[in-house]
């Protein structure tokens, strides 16, 4: 086992397996993977502080088995913040990737996808956001979730309220609607969210379902608003995939998910690990909104 101890944040951290490809038909090693944390730490850490991590850890690569570790791991560092959170009932002591050593050390972890609940453990029963989770079923894909999205786009603003976009490094799109008020609670998202929902199957039925069964969903595109709940947890923007190229998901402007959905072309939707990196250098953090816009629910 190779190991190298280096300085993150005035941190010593002993790192392990550096050369081991964790992206083997890619040939992306744990190094890299540790690179690219590094330099997205700036744009990741705000959308992962105070929220309880769920590590998807691939010890051996993308090719091989991986498993969800929702505790923070006994063996953790004496200065990794950590929280008390309810999952099905059981208590358990939750990560807080709220630094670069920590983000650091869960990397060294192979921990190569981020998953985070939508609200932060201080207050677990009051959402930030809601989500519209877009997944399109057999015979569909993003070109789909495309035109959903703008759809989407064009009725919340009809009613007042701002949503923004991501990829989410797979087959979907993620559309968030920012809150950041402590009013709603995952009742009142989960309700909102399913009655959009509902709203678009009824006037594009050819397009959209809000049903989450496979056959209701052949050719469409499912809005998964069950995931508006504080049992769920959303692949963290920024945070790589474990596919067999290290995809990221990454934020986009409407105006540029406009002119893919024109182009017709669902490969220019993935975004790679360098071009997310010159992104945010050149253009920041485009969901950084979503942390500060305070937004407040129809009915509330």
């Amino acid at each position: 086992m190779n190991k190298k101890i280096v300085e993150a944040a005035g941190r010593r951290l002993s790192l392990s397996n550096l050369n081991k490809d964790l992206y083997p038909s890619y040939g992306f090693t744990k190094a890299h993977v540790l690179e690219y944390y590094r330099r997205m730490a700036d744009f990741i850490l705000p959308h992962l502080k105070d929220r309880a991590l769920t590590l998807k850890r691939y010890p051996d690569g993308t090719e091989k088995d991986f498993f969800f570790e929702k505790r923070c791991p006994a063996h953790r560092p004496a200065w990794v913040k950590t929280a008390e959170a309810r999952h099905k009932d059981e208590r358990m002591t939750v990560c807080l990737v709220n630094d670069l050593e920590t983000l650091i050390w869960v990397e060294n972890l192979a921990s190569l996808e981020l998953h985070v609940p939508l609200a932060r453990a201080g207050s677990s029963e009051t959402p930030d956001s809601i989500v519209f989770d877009l997944d399109p079923g057999e015979q569909a894909g993003l070109l789909d979730c495309a035109a959903v999205a703008l759809i989407l786009r064009d009725l919340l603003s009809e009613i007042k309220l701002a949503g923004y976009v991501k990829t989410s490094g797979k087959k979907g799109l993620h559309v968030y609607v920012p809150l950041n008020r402590k009013e709603a609670t995952f009742e009142d998202t989960r309700i909102f969210s399913k009655a959009v929902a509902e709203v678009l199957q009824r006037n594009y039925p050819d397009l959209v379902t809000a049903k989450p069964a496979k056959e209701q969903r052949i050719k469409k595109v499912f809005i998964n608003w069950s995931q508006n709940d504080p049992s769920k947890t959303m692949i963290c923007v920024y945070s790589l995939r474990a596919r067999e190229k290290p995809v990221v998901s990454f934020p986009l402007e409407w105006e540029e998910l406009e002119t893919l959905a024109g182009q017709g072309d669902p490969e220019k939707f993935v975004i790679m690990h360098p071009e997310a990196v010159s992104r945010v250098g050149n253009r920041g953090d485009l969901f950084q909104e979503v942390l500060v816009k305070k937004q407040k629910l129809p009915h509330l």
